[in-house]
């Protein structure tokens, strides 16, 4: 019989979802917009695999991503871990001698240091939107490109102009003083994605010891423009990987499927394609016990508790 290993990355822009078969090729992927809706998307994702596997090709889930415990729960996952650690996996996995992870998506970007296939350094950004992927959408948006061509249009640049980014408010303001100054769109965008690159190493790579192979990978590794001034600041090729926008979730299903190994389970845990037919819904509130006053949130199945996090201290870790 098949055996089949299910990688799920909720994130707060995009849910993306990879199957890998016993010899860790990718043969299924889906890449879903969440929408503020996390519940809804893992079902429809899940949903659109129900037709193509048994449960009983399931060998194991894996998690990942923001969203990673509540994932984890209602799809009952072998693994539940971190962006860092899924994304070096999937990396290394990839190409075996990398050496530096450039990963951004479209809330927050990452640099991830890798020698001898392990992870020895790392750097997140989840506060300045200037180098994430939603600055680009809002700026393609406001310049009425679309954001898949973005990128073309930065290669065709003869003499990209300067811009300042290190933060989105003066990177928009000072893209809309240099359209007046009569700059054409194609030396503006080149200047953007330039701007966009410098502020992500100034942010994340300051110290870091940048090596090839590189790899860049998150949703706007779709962006030409975005690769190519990488490559022109670090001097040095960037490469692409074909599943760069699903690579937490192929990390995910690798280490699922290792961690069923080392325990030596012959079983999932995987609660089965069937969870599409449940209802499940989230609450919070806001513990008085003492000054931490932590958020507890709820996760429900059809009425009933079936977990509880994010409480620092055992009061609610009773279900």
């Amino acid at each position: 019989m098949a055996r089949y290993y299910l990688g799920v990355d909720v994130g707060s822009v995009s849910t993306d979802i990879a199957v890998l078969d016993s010899s860790m090729k990718i043969v299924d992927k889906i890449y879903l917009r969440t929408k503020g809706q996390p519940l809804k998307v893992i079902s429809e994702g899940i949903n659109q695999l129900q037709d193509k596997y048994d449960n009983s090709e399931i060998g194991a889930v894996g998690t990942t991503g923001s969203g990673r415990n509540l994932a984890g729960v209602i799809l009952g996952a072998d693994v539940i871990k971190n962006e860092i650690t899924t994304h070096a996996v999937a990396a290394v996995h990839m190409v075996p001698d990398v050496k530096t992870v450039l990963e951004i998506g479209g809330q927050d970007s990452k640099i991830i240091i890798i020698r001898d296939g392990v992870a020895v350094d790392f750097a997140m950004n989840s506060v300045c939107a200037a180098g994430t992927g939603s600055f680009l959408d809002q700026q393609a948006a406001r310049l009425e490109i679309p954001i898949e061509e973005f990128g073309e249009y930065a290669l065709r640049a003869e003499a990209p102009v300067r811009i300042a980014g290190r933060c989105s408010v003066f990177a928009e303001s000072d893209m809309i003083h240099k359209q007046q100054l009569g700059h054409d769109l194609p030396e503006i965008i080149a200047g953007l994605s330039a701007a966009m690159v410098r502020n992500y190493l100034n942010n994340l790579a300051k110290g870091k010891d940048i090596k090839g192979p590189i790899i860049f990978q998150g949703g706007v590794a779709a962006n030409v423009g975005i690769k190519k001034a990488f490559e022109d600041e670090l001097g040095i090729d960037v490469i692409v990987p074909e599943n760069y926008n699903v690579m937490g979730a192929v990390g995910a299903a690798i280490l699922a499927r290792e961690e069923i190994a080392r325990l030596k389970r012959k079983k999932t845990s995987f609660k089965g394609f069937e969870i599409t037919d449940f209802n499940f819904k989230t609450t919070s509130f806001e513990c008085d016990g003492c000054p931490n006053c932590c958020e507890i949130v709820n996760i429900y199945q059809d009425s009933q508790l079936i977990a509880r996090w994010g409480a620092k201290c055992p009061r609610w870790e009773a279900v």
